[in-house]
């Protein structure tokens, strides 16, 4: 068994079988898990994490890249940086009941962590890792491709049809916090042009440091494009 499921349900929601299982029980084993037990062989997945980051992104970059040939690069990175964030994540390790399999320490467990999505995104990220060291990058592309392709078409479809409209300031916020606390605030730095035809230009201040500028036709989308420049800056898109 591995966690309350059987090994077989999750091999077959992922499309791929494992030849060493003790990688599946290594991405499957929450820090709660591990720290309850004491004992060698439970290792938490937070190692597997770090690595399951990389091949994720890479995965969905490819994808993105590869399905939407009419894509410019800052629209690219919008859809990638949606897809990769912590609900969207989460949302794919949902696609596949993961929190279900989770080995999770008692007392985590009757917190409710199994729908977390900071647990949810650390957990299927642990997945890809495993499956990539199991079954090497081919095995490990095919499962993310499997589950994010109907997402990462919708995200294209989107911009095609002039609909997607990417959150920045919302993910800025979520990259900060993974850190810790941070106070963010905006600030107008100037006004241009005549009253008819006013262009914005705000920054944005993290702990009292200025962050690039973003230029818009409002005060809203100044904004907005000054946290994405914080985001790129931040290497966090």
């Amino acid at each position: 068994m591995i966690g309350p499921l059987s090994r077989s349900g999750l091999e077959s929601k992922i499309g791929y079988a494992f030849q060493d299982m003790e990688l599946l029980k290594n991405a499957l084993t929450h820090s709660s898990y591990a720290n309850e037990r004491g004992e060698e062989g439970f290792e938490s997945n937070e190692r597997l994490e770090f690595l399951g980051d990389a091949v994720t992104g890479l995965e969905i970059a490819f994808l993105i890249y590869e399905s939407g040939p009419e894509m410019d690069e800052g629209q690219m990175t919008a859809a990638r940086a949606s897809l990769v964030r912590t609900e969207g994540l989460a949302g794919a390790a949902r696609s596949i009941d993961l929190g279900e399999y989770l080995l999770l320490g008692v007392g985590a467990d009757k917190t409710g962590i199994r729908e977390n999505d900071a647990v949810l995104e650390d957990a299927f990220e642990a997945l890809v890792a495993a499956v990539f060291l199991d079954g090497g990058i081919e095995a490990a592309r095919g499962m993310v491709r499997r589950i994010f392709a109907p997402a990462a078409l919708e995200k294209i479809k989107a911009i095609s049809e002039d609909r997607f409209d990417f959150d920045y300031k919302s993910h800025l916020q979520e990259e900060l916090q993974k850190g810790g606390a941070a106070e963010i605030r905006y600030i107008l730095k100037k006004k241009t042009g005549p009253d008819h035809n006013k262009t914005f230009h705000a920054a944005v201040v993290i702990d009292g440091r200025e962050f690039g500028e973003g230029i818009g036709k409002t005060k809203k989308n100044a904004e907005k494009m000054a946290a994405k420049k914080a985001l790129e800056e931040l290497n966090c898109i």
